[in-house]
């Protein structure tokens, strides 16, 4: 045979081809029959047979329970089983479980978790509830004695690999870029933004309008649309579905007139009209009942004042995602949907974002509904305002669900804030220490978002303050009594003086 050489003198080769030596080199042949890889079967009736496989897991769901099962054979005498969760890339291998063959025992390495890992039966493990942070790959550690020595131990491994899903835990839509302006005349950009928190992996995230499956236009770069203006976008995309060109026309009959003074001729608050003539009518009856705090003036008809300009019924919508990776293993995902706005068409739309995931048997959703603000509803503190009070006007809520966040400006009829400022921004109004001449003062509070703006105002009435009042009073006559005292020293004086030149003279 090639590679074995030929016996010596003096040694004999039996019938079945093996060399018959002396015993002092039969050790030294077997050797190096081992080295020629021609002993294998030897070593294995002195060590003893073993063998692990671990079968694949499936992924599961976080919450789930997981069976770890470590498949071994072999004929020696068993000592000992170890379960290893293996960390940072197989650098670290963290000791979980251990059943000891010796003493039939078995114990937790994680006294962190509880024992969370109970034995079931020597190599199988069971994970009740397992979590993101059980994902990774395992390994299952076999140990046998050596049959030659009885003291050494021989070890077999197997791995397996534990993939944990979790389904989305949040999922939100906001407007980006809001509380905005609306504008009249320009066609602005308008951006969902829909978020889905806890996934792992990262779910599929997908627009609807109306309930129907929103077309997209997939781009990866944020500023791709954001940084074109509404004709320039259309212009850009024109050729990408054929969309039609933008219908441009002077004058807009859907355009609400606006009341150009809030006071009639004979210098009173006046009734201005809104769309809904029969709640005006309420309005006006409670309008002449007296009240001793403030006076509500109906809002003006701009609610619904839609831009002098229109474009095609078929807007070009504009997808992009990203994937932000957390600390523990899920994704946050983020989906924006932008198209130029329609305060005309999409005004009242129905907007869904639904996402879709392994770990869910059907796809979460949320939606909002876009609407411009409709009659902010205002309430002052305190109710029945005084010379020298801190008054607050505030907005409460509204006549309808208002869809993306309003923009509230304030500003007073025919003058400036107490302040000196022409407008404040905010949902409240403070009045510091409130002037009498304040007392039948208006102030207009404007709700806008990109889809509309809605004016509504109300008057200020000032009532005396009768505690400063007698301050007032207290401090005049303490000055009148102080000065007829000092007229009365003074007077002392003078007649002292005449009294002496007197006696002099005489």
């Amino acid at each position: 045979m090639a590679g074995i050489t030929q016996p010596n003198p003096g040694e004999r080769v039996n019938a079945n081809g093996v060399w018959d030596l002396p015993r002092n080199k039969r050790k030294m042949t077997v050797l190096s029959l081992c080295s020629l890889l021609l002993c294998a079967d030897l070593l294995d009736l002195a060590v003893g047979y073993l063998t692990v496989t671990i079968e694949p897991l499936p992924p599961v769901v976080i919450g789930e329970t997981v069976t770890l099962k470590c498949n071994f054979k072999t004929d020696g005498r068993l000592r000992e089983i170890v379960w290893y969760r293996v960390t940072d890339g197989g650098t670290i291998k963290q000791k979980i479980f251990t059943y000891d063959a010796m003493f039939n025992t078995n114990y937790s390495h994680m006294e962190d978790y509880r024992r969370r890992e109970d034995l079931v039966y020597q190599s199988t493990v069971r994970l009740p509830e397992v979590r993101i942070s059980d994902n990774g790959p395992y390994e299952c550690h076999v140990g046998i004695y050596d049959r030659a020595t009885r003291e050494k131990v021989v070890l077999a491994s197997g791995n397996v690999f534990l993939t944990v899903m979790s389904p989305p835990n949040n999922i939100s839509v906001v407007a980006e870029n809001t509380p905005a302006l609306f504008s009249r005349y320009q066609a602005q950009n308008f951006t969902l933004v829909c978020t889905a928190k806890g996934g792992k992996p990262a779910p599929s995230v997908y627009f609807k309008r109306d309930g129907e499956l929103i077309e997209v236009i997939p781009y990866t770069l944020a500023s791709t649309t954001s940084e074109l203006g509404g004709s320039a976008a259309a212009a850009a995309v024109a050729g990408v579905r054929g969309a039609r060109p933008l219908i441009s026309r002077d004058l807009d009959d859907t355009k609400l007139q606006r009341s150009l003074s809030l006071l009639d001729p004979e210098g009173r608050a006046a009734r201005l009209y809104t769309e809904a003539p029969r709640r005006l009518h309420t309005q006006v009856q409670q309008a002449q009942e007296p009240s001793p705090a403030t006076e509500v003036i109906p809002e003006t008809v701009v609610s619904r004042e839609f831009p002098r300009w229109v474009h095609s019924t078929d807007p070009l919508y504009y997808f992009s995602h990203t994937n932000l990776p957390q600390s523990d293993g899920s994704v946050v995902v983020q989906a924006r949907l932008t198209w130029t706005l329609n305060p005309q068409l999409d005004n009242d739309a129905l907007f869904s974002c639904e996402v879709k995931h392994p770990a869910l048997s059907m796809p979460m959703q949320t939606e909002v509904t876009l609407a411009a603000p409709k009659g902010p509803k205002l309430f002052m503190s305190p109710t029945r305002a005084k010379v020298g009070d801190t008054v607050r006007i505030s907005v409460q809520g509204f006549q309808n669900e208002v869809f993306p966040e309003p923009l509230f400006t304030w500003t007073r009829v025919g003058g400036r804030l107490l302040d000196g400022s022409s407008e404040r921004e905010g949902r409240e109004l403070i009045l510091e220490r409130v002037p009498a001449e304040l007392n039948g003062s208006m102030y207009r509070c404007t709700a806008q978002n990109p889809l509309g703006s809605t004016d509504t105002h109300t008057r200020l009435i000032v009532f005396e303050n009768p505690s400063m009042m007698k301050n007032t009073q207290d401090q005049n006559t303490l000055f009148f009594a102080d000065g007829a005292s000092r007229m009365d020293a003074l007077g002392l004086s003078w007649l002292a003086l005449v009294l002496t030149v007197t006696a002099e003279l005489t």
